[in-house]
């Protein structure tokens, strides 16, 4: 049972947890500007990488500078916005998708022109797991990436719930036009959905990159699983995409996962590496890992059949 929720349920709770931090943005950006954003993930990118030369320079921890890039990066996005998507504002939804991609390549090109390719570590070193909670193997960098995530959903909600831009934010989603006859600034609602998504995407590659390296490619490989997340929650909808981006790293981990067990052939033997090494002799995975991420595809892909308007009965496309 340890060995279930050590190797496979914590680790799909802390990939859910980043997946519903980028999952956030995707849906605040539909449910406002009413289009698919796909550079979203290379804005996550950037922000990584604004926040790793920060760290090299001051040499502090990665969470304490990752405000200043998060600053940096709603700069960004919110220049973004309006010299590449405010001039298409009032044309078809397709013209915007279009921008969004070639916007992706570009963000990814300025990336590799400035840092490199090469990967490069977030924390140096090996983090082992706390003694203190054994028999569960929860390394810090796990207990931060699940704490922060509920402080910032937990600022979200409060967000949009308890402020004024956050209920404009909401009428904005309901009805646009409703919204605007009634005097709400949208222009001020649509600046604060770039800041609210570009912080929440930087979030997530930094806790990322804390949990594995920092490559120019992350914000691209995370961003079928984000869609999936936030089309499973029902796209627009903020909580739904944290139920979804849940569901999804969960999933993915647990794809993995020997459920059918190959019993008998570790009788009597002795392991001395690692349980990674019982893992890997004594048992065969459901799925290979590689197929993780056709794991979240095949999930969107029924939801989109079954349930179009996702769990919270988001938009539809």
């Amino acid at each position: 049972m340890w060995e279930f929720i050590n190797f496979y349920l914590m680790p799909g709770v802390v990939l859910g947890c980043i997946y519903a931090l980028g999952a956030i943005g995707i849906s605040l950006t539909f449910g406002i500007l009413r289009f698919s954003n796909f550079a979203h993930g290379d804005t996550m990118t950037f922000g990584v990488y604004v926040t790793l030369s920060l760290v090299l320079v001051s040499g502090l921890h990665p969470l304490i500078v990752a405000p200043i890039a998060m600053a940096a990066t709603s700069v960004m996005a919110i220049g973004i916005d309006k010299l590449f998507y405010k001039p298409f504002r009032n044309s078809p939804t397709i013209m915007l998708v279009i921008a969004s991609f070639g916007l992706m390549l570009m963000i990814r090109s300025v990336v590799q022109f400035f840092w490199g390719v090469q990967l490069q570590p977030m924390v140096k070193g090996i983090q082992m797991p706390m003694q203190d909670l054994k028999p569960i193997l929860l390394p810090m960098k796990h207990v931060l990436i699940i704490g922060g995530t509920v402080i910032l959903m937990l600022a979200v909600h409060f967000l949009l719930t308890r402020t004024r831009i956050g209920k404009a934010m909401r009428a904005v989603s309901d009805s646009p036009e409703l919204a605007r006859v009634t005097g709400i600034d949208t222009e001020k609602v649509i600046r604060m959905t770039w800041i609210v998504g570009s912080c929440l995407a930087v979030a997530a590659g930094v806790f990322l990159a804390i949990d594995t390296h920092v490559e120019t490619m992350m914000g691209f490989k995370l961003l079928l699983p984000m869609f999936a997340a936030a089309i499973l929650g029902g796209i627009g909808k903020p909580y739904g995409a944290v139920a979804g981006g849940l569901v999804i790293g969960i999933a993915e981990e647990l794809s993995a996962f020997p459920w059918i067990a190959a019993t008998g052939l570790c009788e009597g033997r002795t392991f001395t590496i690692s349980t990674l090494e019982i893992i890997s002799n004594c048992n065969a995975p459901l799925l290979n890992p590689g197929y993780k991420a056709g794991v979240a595809f095949a999930i969107m892909v029924a939801m989109l059949i079954w349930r179009p308007q996702g769990l919270f009965r988001g938009r539809q496309f």
